[in-house]
């Protein structure tokens, strides 16, 4: 025997030998394994839901839909993008499996997968979506016993009806409804292709999230069914003009169990309809009930949000949209950050004035202005003037990395002036804010919301548990505890006598802030987020294609919010906001306030209708102190001759009393003592001679400083009455 033949036989022992070795390991592997039919019946109830409380959540379930009543071009669209030999293969497409397995080879990994169609309903209906070869070994064998076990069509069948297309849709006949509001027989060739581009990725190719990923894969699909035959060029170009959806077809709960699905997604993204989860959610039945009862004539949104940051209740007529935050931006971009960096106080006096920041020239409502006014009344009221002033000094890109903190992302085109005012060209989600208002309930930390608390599988064994729930403080610190308290004390100040007085009915303390954006054309956007020590409460008003809506922040918006929180309140109410021992309240002299517009304490002998109360930062206290009544002082008398009598008039100061001194030569003598009078006359001089007038100012007997007036001459005169002093 030659060397040569040798070598071969070796070489083929060694391949049979590695052959052998690799059907024994096949065979050990997926010993036991058998198809189970039950799984793929396909449970109508895979996912089951729980409310706050553990009672079941009852969910409206779409039957599966027959291969007889989908519209030919249905599955046909499944198969282009899918798997394109799954009429010809055995259920496994070796071709693509070899391909796979080269580039997997090529880049040193177990990225690039070659599953058919068959081969998918299996991974949904039996096995985990781990990537390893054990899996896989499993799955072949599960996908061989499929095939022979199943018509082509019947797999196809099963297939459509298993898969998940985002947004709690499980099947196709849930998603013909989602999206498109209609039954699976009903679509048409577009709208088929687009339920085929989602299978990807739901969460990526939604239509209701990034439309642009969405409308490139959709017709990326409608080309395959052309280039394979399922379609004509003329039906492929037809089907390219068809819009996508704006907007989801929601049924009655799917409005909170919509993000509920979307967030189980995030948590798990292998998660298939056959992986039986039992989820646990925020979800409050009875305030869930209330939030549905609530109309408008337009479409309308609102949310509430716990102390752990679970939603209890959500509901939508349009979905998730983010919108223009209107002046709800206020606060969170503007004056919590300017408190923060001690740009100002509440009592920080801020003028309301017409301005041009450098081409930028916003307005008030009605176009008038307020003159000078506190920053706790330009917010409780909502000027915009002031607001842009105080973000002007902040910085824009400053107020961006606050906002950032709370998840509410502001891009570079955005960073303008008019951020103050909620200018953006996307804006955020009502439940963004509102996550944004509770960071001051929370003493100045953040922690995004969620709906699901924790996620078991059907056995009981827990899957994930929300971090709050786990009672672990990890949230996020975005001000200190004394900022969020007076932004606290403010936003209960708008809601007592500002824009959401509407709420100051409420028996128990309630922050609140309203908003009102829109156009020359009318309002689109109109706001009022509340919250409470425990729960947050957002309503929004507007219509998706941003047509003009008859309210304001502080109209209707408001008098859902009340609705709300009378409902959520009626047998307990919530405690008061904490205290903070770094916040201080301090007395500030009332006449220096308004009339020189400066920050300065009052004296403490100052009465007290002059004085004005306020709260402080501990460490951002004004730093001067009034002396105007334990050191008395007024500005210098005018003093004029006239008709021969001596006059003095004094300055506006009526809370001192005043001693008039005048000297003649070395005679002095006391002219006046007594209350403060503006205008003072002395008749009893003479003429031809010189005066010296001095005044002394006393407050509780306190003498202060004492002016010494020019020097008057006498012109010679007749008799004069003796009550000088008179007017």
């Amino acid at each position: 025997m030659n060397r040569t033949v040798k070598i071969l036989l070796i070489v083929l022992s060694a391949v049979l030998v590695l052959f052998l070795a690799c059907l024994v390991y096949f065979f050990a592997v997926t010993a036991g394994e058998k198809l189970d039919m039950q799984k793929l019946a396909l449970s109508e109830n895979c996912v089951l839901l729980f409310d706050r409380n553990g009672k079941e959540i009852e969910t409206a379930q779409t039957s599966a839909v027959p291969f007889a009543e989908l519209p030919e071009y249905l599955p046909h669209a499944f198969v282009a993008v899918e798997d394109k030999r799954f009429y010809s293969h055995n259920g496994l497409d070796y071709k693509r499996m070899v391909k796979a397995a080269m580039k997997n080879i090529a880049t040193f990994s177990f990225r690039e997968g070659a599953s058919t169609i068959s081969q998918q309903l299996i991974k949904n209906t039996h096995l985990s979506g781990e990537k390893t070869i054990k899996r896989k070994l499993k799955e072949i064998k599960l996908t061989r016993a499929l095939e022979k076990n199943f018509s082509k069509n019947e797999i196809l069948e099963l297939y459509l009806n298993s898969i998940y297309f985002g947004h709690s849709a499980f099947g196709v006949g849930s998603a013909a409804e989602y999206y498109f509001g209609k039954s699976a027989a009903e679509l048409s060739p577009a709208e088929s292709a687009m339920l085929a581009a989602l299978v990807k990725s739901p969460n990526r190719y939604s239509p209701f999230r990034d439309a642009e990923k969405c409308l490139a894969r959709r017709n990326f699909v409608l080309s395959l069914m052309r280039e394979q035959g399922y379609l004509t060029p003329e039906e492929e170009e037809a089907a390219k003009h068809e819009p996508l959806p704006e907007s989801p077809h929601m049924r009655a709960e799917s409005s909170y169990l919509s993000p509920v699905f979307e967030e189980l997604s995030a948590l798990f993204p292998d998660a298939k309809s056959g992986d039986k989860l039992r989820v646990y959610t925020a979800l409050d039945p009875t305030l869930q009930a209330l939030l549905e009862k609530q109309t408008a004539n337009s479409d309308l949104c609102a949310l509430v949000r716990g102390a752990d940051g679970g939603v209890k209740a959500y509901f939508s007529t349009c979905g998730d949209l983010k919108r223009l935050p209107a002046s709800t931006i206020k606060p969170l971009a503007v004056y919590a950050p300017a408190l923060e960096e001690n740009l100002i106080s509440p009592a920080t006096p801020l003028l309301d004035e017409k301005t041009d920041f450098g081409g930028y020239s916003p307005s008030d409502y009605g176009g008038k202005y307020g003159g000078y006014m506190s920053a706790r009344y330009a917010l409780s009221h909502s000027v915009n003037v002031p607001a842009v002033k105080v973000l002007n000094t902040l910085g824009v890109d400053r107020a961006a990395e606050y906002l950032e903190k709370m998840d509410l992302p502001v891009p570079e085109e955005d960073r303008t002036l008019a951020l103050a005012l909620g200018g953006m060209k996307e804006g955020f989600s009502l439940r963004a804010l509102v996550d944004g208002y509770a960071v001051f309930a929370h003493g100045g930390t953040f922690a995004p919301s969620h709906f699901i608390e924790k996620v078991d599988d059907c056995q009981g064994k827990n899957l994930y548990t929300c971090q709050n729930c786990q009672g672990k403080n990890l949230d996020r610190r975005v001000f200190s505890e004394d900022t969020a308290y007076l932004m606290n004390d403010m936003l209960m100040t708008a809601a007592r006598e500002g824009t959401a007085k509407k709420l100051k009915s409420l028996p128990f303390e309630v922050a609140a802030k309203t908003g009102t954006g829109g156009t020359d054309k009318g309002n689109t956007d109109v706001y009022t987020i509340a919250y409470t020590s425990e729960d947050a409460v957002g309503v929004w008003l507007g219509n998706r294609d941003n047509s003009p809506v008859e309210a304001t922040g502080g109209g209707l918006p408001a008098d859902i919010a009340l609705k709300i929180l009378k409902g959520m309140y009626q047998e307990k109410t919530p405690s008061p906001f904490p205290k903070c021992e770094k916040v201080k309240t301090a007395l500030l002299d009332k006449e220096e306030y308004e009339k020189n517009h400066r920050l300065l304490l009052a004296d403490p002998l100052a009465p007290e209708y002059l004085s004005l109360k306020e709260l402080f930062r501990e460490s951002a206290l004004p730093a001067g102190t009034s002396e105007k009544f334990s050191r008395p002082k007024i500005e210098k008398p005018e003093i004029s001759v006239v008709n021969g009598s001596v006059k003095i008039v004094l300055c506006q100061t009526e809370y001192y009393d005043y001693e008039v001194k005048r000297q003649c030569g070395e005679q002095i003598s006391t002219v006046y003592k007594g209350k403060y009078r503006r205008e003072l006359f002395d008749n009893s001089v003479c003429g031809g001679k010189n005066y010296v007038y001095s005044v002394t100012p006393y407050y509780c007997g306190i003498a202060g400083e004492t002016i010494t007036l020019p020097s008057v001459y006498i012109e010679p005169s007749g008799e004069l009455p003796d009550d000088w002093w008179s007017e």
